[in-house]
């Protein structure tokens, strides 16, 4: 007998028969004595009717179906129900079933993508608890393929929101609402740029309206009225608010721009993030810190019983899109350093510190700068000639603790080779702010205070009072965690909140990096070639 060897991507077990597999699946005998798993004298089981039933249903998952040749598949087995299959026929038939429902339930649960082809360095492996071969085997014991499909799902109460969602943005496909765009927009007298307030008319109302009805906004039974007003501006404002965007009312480009957007490309968005949830390691640990890049936030959870809570939630400031982008990845944080000095990187003191000093000297004073010599030694007196040192390498500039410091009064560090942390700022107005890409890479975090409460938690004698005594007290400390806490930088594009969909931009491309990454792979069915014509 033949040792079974697990799938991996793009190895199909062509031609393989039965008795190549391992017990204790129930397996049938074809008409020359050889097991089949899917077949009993040459016809289809219920099984093999359930496997084509769930390879045809792969894209309720966002999946794609053809990457299991799941129509030649159905085809194969509806021949067999209607007459035996030889023994050869037969035997292509089992082997292709087994093959394509592992490929189905490995990328169920692992992806089908690597996540370091698009610049991810998530170093936990995805559902490493989960193996399609085994998966299968004990799902074909018990004589229920769709056990196997469930456990293949990621254990994510988002995962299947956002195959609920999926279903229904599916469903709407791409209406006659969206089949001509949105009129130009009124401009008010004196503006360059059109708008739409509330109590203006416009000759774009009727379409408004449909759109906002299509997707759940506005209620289908109210008619468009004469002007911008009532319950269609509080639409808008749901609207806005659904999609990350600042929830005044007033239908302006950026509004306009997510109106236009169709509900076919929203399910195509939708299956991107359920894609990146397969790989995502959102529950690696008891204890973590999530930041959602595209929506600017942080949420900092327990699981508890295999269920989320969130303890912590807060507005974050991320890297700029246009050059200094956050990178994704995760890693521990193990220390706090309160009243920290900030440590001016070699890039932004050449390109923005050192130009600055030498146009206004009395920034270097303003600022508490100071220079800091390979050995330690530190020099407060701003020269010319130290300047070239700086941009030479052999001096570098720091920013003393005090209220104007770049990183606040608090750093929260989780070694990386990117050198990002999490830190607050004095900056604190641009918390304020609906797209928040404004720093040089690290994440600027709206309640320092909070998030410290967290991951000190069970410290004896941090309470709220000495963390907050030691980020006012002007000397640098740092403190190791006594629990470590992960923390994740990911990037969703979609999340379901109070069960309302919501949507944000693609502020760094990854989804379309993603989504050209899927279109241009090979499929699995057309690398191996169908068994069947």
């Amino acid at each position: 007998m033949v040792t079974v060897v697990p799938l991996r991507r793009r190895q199909w077990m062509l031609g393989a028969t039965c008795a190549a597999l391992a017990t204790p699946w129930p397996l049938r005998l074809l008409a020359n004595g050889a097991a089949t798993a899917w077949l009993e004298g040459g016809r289809a089981t219920p099984l093999a009717r359930e496997a084509v039933a769930l390879l045809n249903a792969a894209a309720d998952d966002g999946l794609d179906p053809r990457d299991y040749d799941a129509e030649a598949l159905a085809r194969a087995v509806a021949a067999a129900d209607t007459a035996p299959l030889p023994t050869a026929a037969a035997a292509r038939l089992d082997g292709a079933l087994t093959a394509a429902m592992q490929q189905f339930l490995h990328d169920l649960a692992h992806g089908r993508i690597d996540p370091r082809r698009i610049h991810q360095r998530y170093r936990v492996a995805a559902r490493s608890d989960f193996d399609a071969a085994t998966a299968l085997q004990t799902a074909l014991a018990r004589g229920r393929l769709a056990d196997a499909v469930r456990a293949a799902q990621p254990p994510l109460p988002l995962y299947g929101q956002l195959r609920a969602a999926l279903a229904v943005y599916r469903a709407l496909g791409t209406p006659a609402a969206w089949a001509q765009p949105l009129p130009p927009l009124p401009v008010p007298r004196g503006s360059r740029a059109g708008k739409l307030e509330p109590g203006q008319p416009w000759s774009g109302l009727p379409l408004l309206v449909q759109r906002l009805q299509v997707l759940g906004d506005l209620a289908a039974d109210v008619p468009v009225p004469p002007r911008y007003e009532g319950a269609v501006v509080d639409a808008v404002r749901a609207f806005q608010q659904r999609h990350g965007l600042a929830v005044d009312g007033v239908v302006g480009r950026a509004t306009v721009a997510a109106l236009d957007v169709t509900p076919a490309a929203r399910a195509r968005q939708i299956e991107l993030t359920m894609e990146r949830l397969r790989w995502t390691p959102l529950m690696q640990a008891p204890r973590m810190i999530v930041v959602n890049v595209p929506e600017f936030e942080l949420r900092a959870y327990e699981v508890v019983d295999g269920r989320i809570h969130v303890r912590e939630q807060m507005r974050v400031i991320v890297g700029r899109a246009l050059d200094t982008r956050t990178p994704l990845f995760d890693e521990t944080m193990r220390f706090i350093e309160f009243a920290p000095y900030w440590n001016i990187p070699p890039s932004i003191a050449r390109n923005e510190t050192v130009p600055r000093l030498r146009r206004d000297p009395g920034y270097w004073q303003r600022e508490g700068f100071e220079f800091v010599a390979p050995d330690g030694r530190v020099d407060t007196v701003l020269t010319a000639d130290k300047l070239d040192a700086v941009l030479a390498g052999r001096l570098r500039i720091r920013q003393r603790p005090g209220e104007r410091n770049a990183l606040g009064d608090i750093k929260f560090v989780f070694p990386n080779n990117d050198n990002i942390f999490l830190h607050h700022t004095p900056g604190v107005a641009l918390f304020e702010r609906e797209r928040r890409d404004f720093s040089h890479g690290c994440i600027r975090v709206e309640k320092p205070v909070e998030l410290a409460r967290f991951v000190m938690a069970g410290m004896p004698g941090w309470d709220e009072a000495r963390i907050r005594e030691a980020m006012a007290g002007g000397t640098s400390t740092t403190v190791r965690l006594a629990a470590p806490v992960p923390v994740l930088i990911a990037y969703g594009t979609v999340l379901v909140k109070n069960g309302r969909v919501h949507f944000y931009d693609d502020l760094y491309g990854h989804d379309a990096r993603l989504d050209a990454a899927l279109r241009g792979r090979a499929s699995p069915a057309h690398e191996r070639g169908s068994p069947f014509p």
